[in-house]
């Protein structure tokens, strides 16, 4: 007789599925505010930080005042703290997980220091897969549409996540099966020098200008390397990011109070938020991942940060598509790198396609990235 499986969290039914496909197109107006509303010095800085970005033209003011912008300006991937939705908060599908696994992005004017954001957004898709993860999942598609304060479309972007049932990935899930049998990696002083070797050596091009004449299809960014990963580096990014649920006290009762199904107990019988699946590993195998892992928009950030540290503070990111393909678990180590693939024209502006890919240290793919950038 076959072992009954455990039962711990809510279903995907197809009455939820139902009412989530109702609001398909449909203006969200009930959005929860996000963890920035203004671009201020200390929020963008705080961000860059937080994905382990030092490029002066978002950090020092000295520095950017010389700059074309004349001051401080906002790296692109700021705007996941400007909305809930754009960073994978997503609505219906009570009580089942949401692993976020991408995003299209197209940005249209600089972010400029005390800039106010405001965003319109929408569900637009709900497409059904089959996976290795979770055997039945849904890419849950939103669109957002980014504007300042004098009402001009500073950037666009689809992202989605994947609804999956947890007891399902836990119990039955194969795509992390080999990871999860494997020892866990103890660095030694001499990998580590390797590793920390491409950081001493990470260049920030920025006010030397990189002239579109001077690419060529076919040259090759510089490798920049993330990791390896830790906790701490997880709860860097969340205090640049700000997690929604991350929330105490008085306030996470109001939330657990208001929506029951975050409200997952841990082991003292205290209900937590499930996006604890990223410092307590114990939780993290519960929903079938191979331990606690990194943010999805962290490392499309890592991915557009690989860009502008290329392209220097005259050029600027027109566009970025970005997929996520696997969990980035504490210990490992990524290797971001970037090839031209096109050079072209478009409406007078001189513009370059680089494609990226991030492997980890056990060759492993953990995200591939198109990035479109305008240059000089």
């Amino acid at each position: 007789m076959s072992q009954e499986k455990e039962t711990l969290f809510p279903k995907i039914t197809d009455k939820a599925l139902d009412d989530l496909r109702s609001r398909i197109g449909v203006a969200i107006t009930d959005t929860v505010e996000p963890w920035n509303y203004e671009a201020t010095r200390d929020a963008i800085r705080h961000y860059a930080h937080g994905i382990g970005d030092d490029n002066p033209l978002w950090c020092d003011p000295e520095y950017a005042a010389k700059s074309r912008f004349g001051g401080i300006v906002a790296l692109p991937s700021f705007l996941f703290t400007t909305s809930r939705i754009i960073s994978g908060y997503v609505g219906g599908l009570s009580g089942t997980h949401a692993m976020w696994a991408g995003a299209n992005w197209k940005w249209h004017l600089p972010v400029k220091r005390n800039d106010t954001i405001t965003t319109e957004a929408k569900l637009k898709d709900l497409i059904e897969h089959q996976t290795k993860f979770a055997g039945r999942s849904f890419q849950q598609i939103y669109n957002v549409k980014f504007f300042n304060q004098k009402g001009e479309c500073v950037a666009e972007a689809d992202s989605w996540c994947f609804r999956t049932d947890r007891d399902v990935a836990r119990e039955e899930g194969t795509k992390y099966k080999e990871v999860k049998a494997r020892a866990p990696k103890v660095y030694t002083d001499e990998e580590l020098s390797k590793i920390f070797e491409l950081y001493a050596k990470e260049e920030v091009r920025g006010a030397t200008p990189r002239y579109w004449k001077d690419v060529n299809v076919g040259d090759k960014l510089p490798t920049m390397v993330k990791g390896p990963m830790t906790v701490t580096g997880f709860i860097c990014y969340a205090q640049g990011w700000g997690g929604l649920y991350i929330r105490a006290n008085k306030l996470a009762w109001a939330q657990h109070h208001k929506h029951p199904g975050l409200g997952i107990k841990n082991r003292f019988g205290i209900p937590d938020c499930p996006e604890r699946v990223h410092w307590e590993e114990e939780f993290a195998l519960k929903v079938g991942t191979p331990g606690a892992y990194d943010y999805g928009p962290e490392r499309t950030s890592w991915l557009t940060h690989h860009l502008t540290n290329w392209q220097g503070d005259a050029g600027f990111l027109r566009s970025s598509n970005s997929q996520i393909r696997r969990h980035n678990p504490e210990g490992d180590v990524i290797y971001i790198n970037g090839e031209v693939t096109r050079k072209f024209e478009e409406d007078g502006r001189k513009l370059v396609e680089i494609t990226q890919k991030a492997i980890t240290h056990t060759g492993e793919l953990s995200a591939t990235g198109v990035g479109i950038v305008e240059l000089p």
